[in-house]
């Protein structure tokens, strides 16, 4: 499987048969500029789409007959099982922000979850339905999602393998949240790619729990 960051909460999975998923597509330019990643112009099979915001929804510049996920449900397609499961992008119910998706994706033996933007921890019937977790797409930059320390716990509670984190800040996005420094802070098993992709194989997880940085594609 390989695992794609296009840059804040924008990834392009592909599995060894050639599906291409990408999830939570952004609006280049969104919010007054604050959001500056470029433009997602690439082929996918699957569009999978977390909640309803600019920078989490934007397809019109993907290309492809694609499947388009916004709405919780199981799904099968062309091999590939994903789960949504309905969360919130607060600490409110919804109340301030609405509704989020977090997805489970069944590939290649592999687990990987993409969980939106989520703005509380998981509770015991979420941590139920998502279960056993290889590969963890995580918000950790706080304000409109969890923070750095919540998600700590979170990578904990769900026994992650690989930690991917998203929703940060970096010289791209001007959105009032964390830099990826706050949340590895301490940690000792990071690793730093200087690249936007990573392939990710059943038989080469890592033995402990591994935090992977990468650089945007875009």
């Amino acid at each position: 499987m390989k695992i794609k960051w296009y840059g804040h909460a924008a990834f392009k999975i592909t599995t060894d048969k050639g599906i291409r998923i990408i999830i939570d597509p952004y609006e280049p330019g969104a919010f007054n500029g604050a959001l500056s990643y470029g433009k997602i112009d690439e082929e996918a099979d699957i569009v999978m789409v977390s909640h309803d915001h600019a920078d989490h929804n934007y397809t019109k510049t993907i290309a492809g007959k694609y499947t388009f996920i916004d709405k919780a449900g199981e799904y099968e397609i062309q091999g590939v099982k994903i789960k949504a499961f309905s969360s919130f992008h607060d600490k409110s119910a919804g109340k301030e922000r609405g509704n989020n998706l977090i997805f489970v994706i069944a590939a290649d033996n592999l687990i990987l979850v993409h969980a939106g933007d989520i703005g509380h921890a998981l509770d015991a019937d979420l941590l139920k339905k998502t279960g056993k977790t290889d590969i963890l797409l995580l918000p950790v930059g706080g304000s409109f999602t969890i923070d750095a320390v919540e998600a700590s716990k979170m990578t904990d509670a769900l026994a992650s393998r690989v930690t991917i984190p998203m929703h940060y800040k970096t010289k791209k996005c001007a959105f009032p949240i964390a830099p990826v420094d706050e949340f590895i802070k301490g940690k000792g098993n990071v690793r730093w790619l200087d690249k936007p992709e990573v392939e990710i194989r059943e038989d080469e997880l890592p033995a402990k729990p591994e935090v992977l940085v990468l650089q945007h594609a875009l």
